[in-house]
Order: C-alpha cells, then structure tokens, then sequence
C-alpha cells in the first residue's frame, strides 16, 4: 500500500496527465479511452486556472496538414470513414497518420458488420472478414520497423494484428504501445483481453505508471483472482479515486463474478444513484437481478433503458434478461440476436443466447452460441460450462468432462463446476475421481448443497457404508445449520438411510431417533413407523447399551472427517 501511494502521492500530477491524454485521444477519435479518463479525472479534485497543463506542441507538419486534418475529422465524427482517409492520404504529421490508418480501418469494420448484419443469421456470421486488415499490417509493419509509429499508431497496430489472429506478435506490439504512450487506457485494455493466465501477465515487461495498477486490478478481475483484484480497488480508493465510478462499477462487477450478490446489488445501485442514465455494465446488473427473481426491478431497469436508449447493447440484454425471467424464451432469444446485431463481438449476449437456447430445447443452436462465446473470450467460464450441459443433455459423458474441466479451471473454487465434475467422472465410472470432486466441492462451500449428498450417495453405490453414512449426518447438520431443512426434501432420503445404518450397527437410540425424524417427512413417513415397529421387537428381546457411535472408516479415497454423533434433538423440522 506504501507503495501504491507514493505512486499517487501528486494527484495533481495525475489530473494534469489525464487532461493531457484527454485531448490527444479525443483528436484522434479515441472516443472510449477519452470517456475512461474524462471519468477518472472527474473523480478528482479541479485544478487552479494556473495548474492547467499547456496544450501540446504543433510541429511544422500538423501546421501543414491543419486544414486537411480539420475537414477530414469533421467527416470522422460523423461515420464517413472513406470521406476522411480520402482527404488525408497526402499528410505527413503524426495525428493526421494516425487519424488516415484508423478511418481506413474502421471503414473496412463498418461494411464487415453490415454485411453480417444484413448477409447472416447472428448464429451463422461465418468468414465475413475485414478486407483492409492485410493492407493496412504491410503498411504499419514497414513503419513499425522503422521504428516510425508513435503510441497511438502502435495501438492501431496491435490492434490490425489482434484482428488478424497474430495473437503473440499483438501482445508484443500493445506492451511497446504501453512503453511509448503509457497513459493511453485502451493499449492496456486490448492487452488485457489477450492475457488468458497469471503466468503470461507474470512474463511481460510493463511500464512502472500510476496507470499499471488500474491495469492490473482489470486483468485480475478478468482471470477471477477476485480477492486481488478487489484489493487493488480498495487501494485505488485510498489513494484519492474514491468518487470514481468506473471503479464502483468494477467493484461491483468482482462481486458478481464471486456471487456475493447482496454487496453486487448494492454497490450497483449506488451506481444508478450517483450516474443514472448510465447504460454501460447494467447488462451485468439485470443479471444479478435475474437470479435474484427480482421481476418488478428488473423490469423498471428495462422500461428505464429503453427510454435512454433502446438501441444500446445492454438495453438488449437487459430485456433478453427480463423475458427469460417471465419464461418467454423466444422473445428473450430474439432480444440477444439484436444485441448481436448491434456488436456481433457482446460475448454476454453470446452466452444468454445459449442459456435461452438450452430453455427451449434447441440444443445445436446452443452450442453453436456457446462456441461463438468462446470464441470472443477463452476465459468466460459459463459458457464452458454451458457447452458441459447441452452435452449431458445428448448424453456424451466425454465431451461433458472436456467442458466442464475447463469450466473448473477458469473457476477452480466454484462448487458448482466441481459437482459438474464429479458427475460425468461418476458416469464414465469413474469413481474415486468423482469422490474428490464432491469432496472439493463440499471443501470451497457447496453454493447447492448438493456435493455431499451426491458423496453419500456414491459410497451408498459402492457399499461403503460408514463414509456413506458419515457424508449423510455432514449434510443434514448442513442443512440444518442453514435452516433450510423444510425446503431440502433429501433430508428425508439421509434420515431413511442412517436409520437403516444405525439400526444394522445394533445404535437402536440413534436409529430410533432417525426414524422419528423420517415421520416428519411425507416420503419417508411409513419407512420411519416401520423402523420404530423393527427397534420396538428387537428392545423386547434384547436391551441393548449405546456404545461408541462409528466403528474405523474404511480405508478409501474421500478424506471424510471424522463428526460428532448426530444431534437432531434441537432442530423441529
């Protein structure tokens, strides 16, 4: 933290940077890096009239191309990208480059979703491909070795090689483009989203910049290193960002990604208050409100989007969301192929299409959904764990364990990839595999408090008893301790089998106890009176002591702790 702070301790500096780096974005049509550091900047405190940085320096060459420049921007901001390279393709100044290579590409991005658009279902988008990419790599690539591409034309760079599916040569050129021009968010942004582990992250060489932090609590909330990334916030907070919004939407975003829901909400509302015609990051909210089963905020939340800007993104979803929750799944189908239509690359809309897909059955058109996902962000774990399920739904074990693992790897502490897990090691007879998953799942904090129960059950198979009966009385202290024994309906299946087991080891008490509990359940009622009938005859003939409750576990795999014996005395269901 001492460090993190001398890196902050001038603030004023930093304001100065970011309304320098706020201009020269906003010439070159860096509309999203100028919006991020707009943000950032707002959050601080004004500068004195005297404090304000001077304007940047005019070289002989932005004099020449001033007139050019200014026309071909005005056509810039208004989408006609062909009309503004067309009239800077005889300039020579730095910003007018920049500005010529960035229209031709973004024409070339312009007609490609067009013809998506227009030419494609959003499940069939094919090999529609930007045509100016080659041209513009063999033109930046002679400069770059050159050595004559600044900050900004290193980041279109990057960018052309991204596109181009030159992954390690774009990692390369983003890191120069964070060395020549640090301040520029989107260079770390686009570095960021081609990082897919710790160790690559580990391995490269980044500039030492108050900016690097901001970076690396992104990439760790993208590689679900939560507790670090929220960490890396809390510091940016006491170092003077706490106004910031982008940094509460962040927070909020880690939250959902760990499933803290309750603080998710909140810090999202928080953010509705103090920016409430804030579109960005709401998609991840109506999700949140989604599993909550909160239908009369979500639907507000929709009705209010729509009224700001019904063509956005995650307006789309947010609807998508709202209709999925109402079980109209084709309509919220419908809603996240026009989020499509509008960015074919929302890897949210993606994923929900396919979760909409499996609802309604259509299991191809699902995994279809799901690989397009992936193909946007090899890290979006529900979309791996999306294809495990259509495959189980066709019954192909193997495929299912291919996904799920690499649902599990993304997600290593998620008890619910584990029990996934463990069931398709369980179906190709896989059993001591299966026993660790349920294990690990119970271990990290079962979210369904399913994974011990399935242990049971899986040593019940295999006639292992005593660990059968010990995961049993672990699960209903579990539900118990959760007050959740009335909604839990298994509770009946372990008491039915613990009176069985009590009873076989001569712990008449104890299975006496069990099948007392088995009458306050529907499906066990008449199994629980005919065990208390059996204890009754046997307590005729033979008075039995109580002695110690389990004998030695058997020697198996599952490292089950050795419990208390069961007391249900205190609970009433």
């Amino acid at each position: 933290m001492a460090a993190l702070c001398s890196e902050f301790g001038d603030l004023v500096q930093i304001k100065k940077q970011l309304i320098s780096v706020i201009s020269l974005c906003k010439e070159r049509g860096l509309v999203h890096s100028v919006k991020w550091a707009s943000e950032l900047a707002f959050a601080l405190d004004p500068l004195p009239k005297d404090e304000l940085p001077p304007p940047p320096v005019v070289t002989e060459e932005d004099v020449q191309d001033l007139d050019a420049f200014a026309l071909a921007k005005s056509y810039f901001d208004l989408k006609e990208y062909d009309r503004a390279a067309y009239f800077l393709r005889g300039c020579h100044s730095q910003k007018a480059y920049f500005l010529y290579m960035y229209s031709r590409y973004l024409s070339g991005e312009k007609k490609k979703d067009d013809e998506t658009v227009d030419s494609l279902g959003p499940l069939e988008k094919g090999q529609v491909r930007n045509e100016a990419l080659r041209e513009l790599r063999v033109e930046l690539s002679k400069k770059h070795g050159a050595g004559e591409l600044d900050g900004f034309t290193l980041y279109l760079y990057g960018v052309v090689l991204r596109k181009l599916d030159l992954l390690k040569e774009a990692v390369e050129v983003f890191v120069e483009a964070t060395h020549t021009l640090p301040l520029h968010w989107g260079a770390w942004l686009e570095l960021c989203n081609l990082l897919t582990n710790i160790e690559m992250l580990k391995s490269l060489s980044l500039p030492d910049c108050w900016i690097k932090d901001f970076f690396m609590a992104h990439i760790y909330t993208e590689l679900q290193m939560i507790k670090e990334a929220l960490q890396k916030y809390q510091s940016l907070i006491e170092a003077g960002f706490s106004k910031s919004t982008y940094i509460i939407s962040q927070i909020a975003v880690a939250y959902h990604n760990i499933r803290d829901i309750d603080q998710a909400l909140a810090l999202f509302n928080e953010l509705r208050d103090q920016d409430p015609y804030r579109i960005e990051n709401m998609d991840t909210f109506s999700n949140l409100l989604y599993v909550k089963s909160m239908k009369p905020e979500l639907s507000y939340l929709a009705h209010n989007l729509v009224e700001i800007d019904k063509y956005r993104v995650e307006t789309c979803c947010v609807i998508g969301n709202y209709y999925s929750l109402r079980s109209q799944h084709e309509k919220a189908a419908l809603y996240f192929q026009r989020a499509l239509k509008l960015n074919p690359r929302c890897l949210g809309a993606w994923t929900l299409m396919g979760h909409e897909y499996m609802e309604m059955k259509n299991t191809s058109a699902a995994i279809q959904a799901y690989r397009h996902a992936i193909e946007v962000n090899k890290r979006d774990y529900r979309a791996w764990y999306g294809l495990g399920q259509t495959y189980e739904i066709l019954k192909m074990p193997f495929y299912c364990l291919y996904y799920y693992r690499k649902a599990h790897q993304l997600r290593p502490n998620d008890s619910r990839m584990l029990v996934a897990l463990g069931e398709s090691y369980e179906k190709l007879s896989q059993q001591v595999e299966a026993k660790k998953c349920y294990w690990r799942a119970y271990s990290v904090g079962d979210v369904e408090k399913m994974a011990l129960l399935k242990l049971a059950k899986l040593h019940e198979q295999l006639t292992e008893s005593d660990d059968a009966a010990q995961s049993y009385i672990i699960y209903i202290q579990d539900i118990f301790s959760c007050g959740e024994q009335l909604e839990h309906t298994e509770v009946s299946t372990a008491l039915r089998y613990l009176g069985q087991y009590y009873f076989k080891n001569k712990l008449y008490d104890e299975a006496s106890l069990c099948a007392q509990r088995c009458c306050d359940y529907n499906d066990a009622r008449e199994e629980g009176k005919a065990l208390l009938r059996q204890i009754s005859q046997v307590r005729d003939q033979i008075e039995t002591p109580s002695t110690e409750l389990f004998a030695p576990l058997s020697d198996n795999n599952t490292p089950v702790k050795r419990v208390s014996p069961l007391n249900l005395s205190s609970f009433s269901p």
